[in-house]
C-alpha cells in the first residue's frame, strides 16, 4: 500500500472513534502507555496480544524501554545545584558542559548498572545449582516424613501451610507436592526466577516515587534533607528572594514546600510573608464570587456549548486515577474552568485546558495531607480546605495560561508557531531524524500539535509534569519558550525506535504512545539538561548549524 493509503486508512480508523461532533485529540491515552501491550493485557486477560497473520511480530518498544530504565541510575550530588546554577545567566561553555555532565553521568551510571548485573547474574546462577541439591536432599526427608504420616489432616495442613516443622517453605503458595525429584525442580525454577535481575515494580501514576520531591513521604537521604533544609529558610525570611528561589527550584521541590513554592513562583502570592494571608483570603473570596455570579449561567444558550465541552472533557481527564473520577473533584474542574472560559471570551474554552488544572491541584491537596493522593477521597478533607485547593488551582491555573493564551485564541496561532518552529529546531538538531519522518510524509502538526496544546502532559505520567514544572515555574517563560526545546529533547530522545520505523503508520502510533508509563524523576532531569543545552546552543543563534 502507498504511503497516502496508509495515512488515509489511519485517519479513518481514528476518526471513526470520534463521537459526534467533538474534536478528538488523536491518540490521546492517561497515562501514557505501550497500545500494544497494556490494551490488549487488560482486554485479554494478560494474554500476549495476537499478531496479524503473515506478518512477523514487531518486538514493543515497551519491553525495549523498560530493559534500559530498570537500572537505578542516582543523580550525582552536585549535579542538580550546578545545573541550577547554569539556569542563571552563566556563559555558554559553563552550561553545556553542566548539561554534559549530567548526561554523561547518566549513560556511565548506567554501564555500570549493566556490569553488575550481569556479573551478579552469573554468580546466582551458580549459587542455585548449590542450592537445588540442598533443596532436593531436604525435600526427600520431607516427602519420607509425610508418607510415614497416617494422619491425613496432618497431611493436608503440611500442604497448605507456608509453615512445615517450623521452616518456611520456599514456594509463594504452598509447599511442594509431588515427588521429591518434581520438588526439587520447582525449587530450582523458583531459585532461577529469583536469580534474574529485578524488575522495577509497577510506579504509581501519580503517587510517590523514589524520592520526596513528587508525593507521599518516604525516607529522606541526608541530601534531600538538605535541600528541603535550604527551601525552608529562604521560605522564612520576611522577603523571600525570588531570583534565589528560581535556581533552587530548577532541579526539583520537595513536596513538602513545593504548594507555597508554586504559589510564589507563579506570582499568586508575594514576596511579603505578610501580605501573603490577606491576599489568599481576597482572592479565594474573589473566586467563589465569580461562581456565584456566573455560575447559574452555564445553562443559558450562548454557554449552553462551552459548559457542555467541558462536562464532556472532565471524564476524560486522567481516567486511570480514581482521584478525578470522583464527582465532587468533577465538579470543582467544571466550575474552574467554565469561569475561566467566560472570563476570557478571547479564547473561551478549548480542548486541552482541562487537563492544566491536574497538576495544580494534586500539589495544592499535598498541602493538607501526608498520605499517596491517587486514591484520596477528597470527601474527608474540610470543607474549608476544598474550597482553598479549588481556588488557588484557578488563580494559578490563570497565571500560567495568561503566557500562553494565544495558544488557545481563535485558530491557535501560538501552537502553530511553536510547532513550526520545533521542526526547524529538528532539522537543525538531527537532520536524519527530520528526514526520515519527510520521507514518510509525516507531518509535526500531526502530533506536536497535542505536545504544545497539553504540554506533554498526554506523553508523561502525571508525577513527571509535576517534576517538569518545577522547573518550567523556575525557567522565565518556561510554559512557552524552554517548552519549546523540552520537545526538541523530547522527539530526539527516541532517535532510535523513530528511525525503526518504516511507514507512516508506524511512526504516527509511536509518537502518539511513547512508551514512558515507568519514567520517573532521572529521565526528567536528562531531558531537561538536553533541553537547557538546546536552548543555549541554538536560542540566541537563529543560524547556527543551518545549511
Amino acid at each position: 500500500m502507498s504511503t497516502d493509503g496508509n495515512k488515509k486508512q489511519f485517519w479513518k480508523r481514528n476518526a471513526a472513534k470520534v463521537p459526534g461532533s467533538i474534536q478528538h485529540v488523536y491518540g490521546a491515552q492517561h497515562p501514557p502507555f505501550d497500545p500494544l501491550l497494556h490494551a490488549n493485557l487488560i482486554k485479554a486477560g494478560n494474554k500476549p496480544p495476537p499478531t496479524t497473520p503473515g506478518k512477523p511480530k514487531k518486538a514493543t518498544t515497551f519491553q525495549e524501554f523498560e530493559s534500559i530504565t530498570s537500572d537505578a541510575w542516582d543523580v550525582g550530588d552536585d549535579d542538580d545545584e550546578l545545573l541550577a546554577m547554569a539556569a542563571q545567566n552563566l556563559n555558554i561553555e559553563v552550561v553545556m558542559e553542566t548539561a554534559n555532565k549530567v548526561i554523561e553521568n547518566h549513560s556511565k551510571q548506567q554501564e555500570k548498572q549493566r556490569l553488575d548485573d550481569t556479573a551478579e547474574l552469573e554468580h546466582r546462577e551458580e549459587d542455585t545449582q548449590e542450592e537445588a541439591a540442598e533443596d532436593e536432599e531436604e525435600d526427600g526427608e520431607e516427602e519420607d516424613r509425610l508418607e510415614d504420616s497416617n494422619n491425613p489432616e496432618v497431611s493436608f495442613a503440611s500442604q497448605s501451610s507456608p509453615y512445615t516443622d517450623g521452616r518456611l517453605v520456599k514456594s509463594h503458595s504452598e509447599a511442594p507436592i509431588g515427588s521429591p525429584k518434581e520438588s526439587a525442580g520447582e525449587h530450582a525454577a523458583l531459585h532461577r526466577q529469583r536469580s534474574l535481575p529485578h524488575r522495577p515494580p509497577v510506579i504509581p501514576l501519580v503517587a510517590r516515587m523514589a524520592d520526596q520531591n513528587t508525593s507521599g513521604t518516604p525516607a529522606m537521604t541526608e541530601r534531600e534533607a538538605s535541600r528541603l533544609d535550604k527551601f525552608r529558610q529562604l521560605l522564612a525570611g520576611p522577603n523571600t528572594d525570588l531570583d534565589e528561589l528560581r535556581k533552587l527550584s530548577w532541579s526539583g521541590i520537595p513536596r513538602q514546600v513545593r504548594p507555597i513554592t508554586w504559589k510564589l513562583l507563579s506570582g499568586y502570592l508575594p514576596a511579603n510573608a505578610e501580605r501573603r494571608e490577606s491576599v489568599l483570603k481576597r482572592k479565594r473570596h474573589e473566586y467563589f464570587g465569580f461562581i456565584q455570579q456566573y455560575y447559574d449561567s452555564r445553562n443559558d444558550e450562548h454557554h449552553q456549548d462551552t459548559y457542555r465541552q467541558i462536562h464532556i472533557d472532565i471524564p476524560r481527564t486522567n481516567p486511570l486515577i480514581p482521584l478525578f473520577q470522583q464527582a465532587s473533584v468533577q465538579e470543582i474542574f467544571e466550575r474552574i474552568l467554565f469561569i475561566w472560559a467566560i472570563r476570557h471570551p478571547a479564547s473561551g474554552y478549548v480542548q486541552g485546558i482541562n487537563d492544566l488544572v491536574t497538576p495544580f491541584f494534586v500539589v495544592y491537596v499535598f498541602e493538607y495531607i501526608e498520605e499517596e493522593v491517587e486514591n484520596f477521597d477528597v470527601s474527608s478533607l474540610q470543607e474549608e480546605a476544598l474550597r482553598n485547593i479549588e481556588a488557588d488551582s484557578f488563580w494559578c491555573m490563570s497565571k500560567l495560561l495568561d503566557g500562553i493564551q494565544d495558544n488557545y485564541t481563535f485558530a491557535q496561532p501560538g501552537i502553530q508557531k511553536k510547532v513550526k518552529a520545533l521542526e526547524e529546531l529538528v532539522s537543525r538538531i538531527d537532520e536524519t531524524v527530520h528526514r526520515h519522518m519527510q520521507h514518510y510524509e509525516v507531518e509535526y502538526l500531526q502530533f506536536a500539535f497535542r505536545w504544545m496544546n497539553n504540554l506533554l502532559m498526554r506523553e508523561l505520567p502525571l508525577r513527571c509534569t509535576i517534576r517538569l514544572w518545577d522547573t518550567y515555574q523556575a525557567e522565565p517563560e518556561g510554559f512557552s519558550h524552554f517548552h519549546l526545546y523540552v520537545c526538541a529533547a523530547f522527539l530526539v530522545r527516541w532517535r532510535k525506535e523513530i528511525l525503526e520505523e518504516k511507514d507512516f503508520q508506524g511512526l504516527m502510533l509511536l509518537l502518539q504512545n511513547l512508551p514512558t508509563m515507568h519514567w520517573g524523576n532521572e529521565e526528567v532531569s536528562v531531558l531537561l539538561a538536553e533541553a537547557y543545552r538546546l536552548k543555549f546552543a541554538f536560542a540566541d543563534a537563529p543560524n547556527h548549524y543551518k545549511r
